[in-house]
């Protein structure tokens, strides 16, 4: 976008208070972009913090309850909060596993609830099996490192 021209008055005394409104005004832009950028810092760290207690009360509530407890936190809430794992068992072979929230192929407004359908267990398949996984609990990182292939 070009500069606002503004036409230079004729008279001195109209010329110095323009330059010195023009001074003010480019002054408080830097001072509202600080306080911008304060603010946004604020509101993410708040947004964070939301984040990480709606994960921690819906493993609460799974822990308490059992079942894929509706309303979940969506991926995305679960990822920025601090949870990118999902732990879940396989209720066919009791197999264990986690998922990586961050690596899955759905949009990030999706339930951590309705994944329970879609995820399924990889030994099982094998055997021309498909069972539906049973979620467990949302987790800051994985039970156990991934064996090395």
């Amino acid at each position: 976008m070009a500069p606002k021209h503004h036409p230079t008055p004729l008279s001195g005394g109209d010329r110095k208070a323009l330059a010195k409104e023009l001074g003010k005004s480019r002054a408080m832009t830097s001072i509202l972009a600080a306080q911008s950028a304060d603010a946004r810092a604020k509101g993410e760290a708040l947004i964070r913090t939301a984040d990480k207690l709606l994960a921690e009360s819906w493993n609460e509530r799974m822990w308490a309850d059992g079942g894929p407890i509706d309303p979940s936190p969506t991926i995305d809430q679960a990822v920025g909060g601090g949870y990118p794992w999902l732990e879940i068992e396989c209720s066919r072979c009791r197999t264990k596993r986690d998922v990586d929230l961050a690596a899955l192929r759905h949009p990030p407004t999706t339930f951590v609830h309705d994944l329970a359908s879609r995820l399924r267990c990889s030994k099982c398949a094998k055997a021309n099996r498909r069972p539906p996984a049973t979620l467990l609990q949302l987790a800051q990182r994985p039970r156990q490192a991934a064996p090395e292939t």
